[in-house]
């Protein structure tokens, strides 16, 4: 029985991906505890700190398979955490007592925190493989379309010329930031965590700190120079990581729905018989991957002030705030999962319609070439007095429905200045695209 959208039957496959939904789920987040303990018995018993014996017990039965899951369930609604019960269940497998060595030295937290590093390793993984896959179709896009001429838009209204290409750029040097960013997140947030009750290791007397190095160089983890067990800026910035690339995935939907609509026409979603059809109109063509993005992406900013909100902590063990990032990280790498995804699907099959693009541009009649013409006029005339002149000529274009062309050729002080093919040049849309090429090859050779 599913009650999430993330585990739903129906949605899990648009909203998430099974490859992330399998990280966060109880199975794998078990055996990670599992792959702790068994890694703290082999760095003990090597240390001699425990048996040998006891160690090797331990190791062979730290194994999924041998954890009664619903036992499991029954354990943690009764004592509050999971940690107790798979200890409990190891300590009745093992022999001769052997188990009550395991464990040893650790706290809940400990080995939960740990775990919950070890899941956003393989989950930033699955992020940083479709953080790739959208910044090469992207690249593509923007490579393809470098010089194809489309309105830019201010205010949701036309503006002046750019190119689909530097469009693309734009949201290709955001994600190429995402990757710089994630692969600096991971030297700060891939850090274990074994320091006791209070973050002091008090329970061991000897061999804590090579415990602790042995440990996390087992789990192939970085060794935290202090407990963060209430102090969560690490878990905070993973959130807060998601919240910027879904940001950025947020702006990819928000256009390519505005560039589908019947008027604009620019660009479409992939096309597949019957999606995004209506069950009244069957002329539709609705934007639905673009749709799940904006849904995802919005619940996932939520989760990361949620994850703010968990830093704020009490002393050296919380009441609380803690369990708030068992409720959201997996959810929101969930839906994180759900929105790449869309994204990829979206960017690596995007009918771009280059004509659509250019007959927007001439819907005005020369009017987005405004800006243009005033700075073509004026080292004639003066800029100031150019764009109030311009800006005339443009009211009586709007009222007269006539061209801007033949308003700026029958201007007598415009005609002592410039003849019509100069100023048919002013109003080519071609010729007024900036550094747009230049900046398209710019981020083009920023990629990793």
């Amino acid at each position: 029985m599913a009650a999430s959208i993330i585990d739903s039957s129906i949605f899990q496959g648009i909203f998430s991906s099974d490859e992330m939904r399998q990280v966060w789920s109880d199975e794998n987040r078990t055996a990670k505890y599992l792959e702790i303990e068994r890694a703290l018995a082999i760095v003990q018993g090597r240390l001699g700190l425990i048996p040998q014996e006891a160690a090797d017990e331990i190791v062979s039965h730290c194994r999924l398979d041998q954890i009664d899951m619903a036992r499991l369930r029954q354990q943690t609604e009764r004592i509050g955490y999971p940690i107790l019960g798979v200890v409990s269940q190891l300590n009745a497998l093992c022999r001769d007592k052997l188990g009550e060595y395991c464990h040893w030295g650790a706290t809940t937290q400990d080995i939960t925190d740990t775990a919950t590093v070890l899941q956003i390793r393989e989950a930033l993984a699955i992020v940083e493989r479709e953080l790739g896959g959208i910044s090469a179709a992207l690249a593509t896009l923007a490579q393809a379309h470098r010089d194809t001429p489309m309105i830019g838009r201010s205010n949701l209204q036309q503006a002046i010329p750019v190119t689909f290409g530097y469009k693309m750029a734009g949201l290709l040097s955001a994600i190429e930031r995402h990757r710089e960013r994630l692969a600096q997140l991971k030297e700060r947030v891939l850090v274990g965590e074994f320091a006791g009750a209070a973050g002091t290791l008090a329970s061991l007397e000897t061999g804590a700190m090579e415990t602790q190095a042995g440990l996390c160089a087992e789990l192939g983890l970085k060794q935290p120079v202090i407990a963060w067990h209430t102090i969560r800026d690490n878990i905070a910035e993973v959130g807060a990581f998601l919240g910027l690339v879904g940001g950025t995935l947020g702006k990819l939907s928000m256009d390519v729905k505005l560039m589908m609509q019947t008027e604009v026409g620019e660009v479409y979603e992939p096309y597949h018989h019957g999606r995004g059809s209506s069950s009244t109109m069957p002329q539709k063509r609705n934007p639905i991957s673009s749709c799940y993005i904006h849904a995802a992406i919005s619940v996932v900013r939520q989760h990361a002030a949620a994850l703010m909100d968990a830093m704020v902590a009490d002393h050296e063990r919380s009441t609380g705030p803690w369990e708030i990032e068992w409720i959201v990280l997996p959810e929101a790498f969930c839906l994180m999962a759900g929105a790449l995804k869309q994204s990829r699907f979206v960017l690596e099959g995007l009918q771009v319609d280059a004509a659509a693009m250019r007959r927007n541009i001439d819907l005005t009649g020369g009017l987005v070439m405004s800006e243009a013409v005033m700075m073509g006029l004026g080292p004639f005339i003066g800029r100031e007095y150019a764009h109030d002149l311009v800006y005339d000529l443009c009211r009586e274009a709007l009222a007269t429905q006539q061209p801007l062309l033949e308003l700026l050729a029958a201007h007598p002080e415009i005609a002592r200045h410039v003849d019509r093919a100069a100023l048919q040049r002013m109003l080519d849309p071609a010729l007024y695209l900036g550094q747009s090429g230049h900046m398209v090859d710019r981020v083009l050779a920023t990629l990793r």
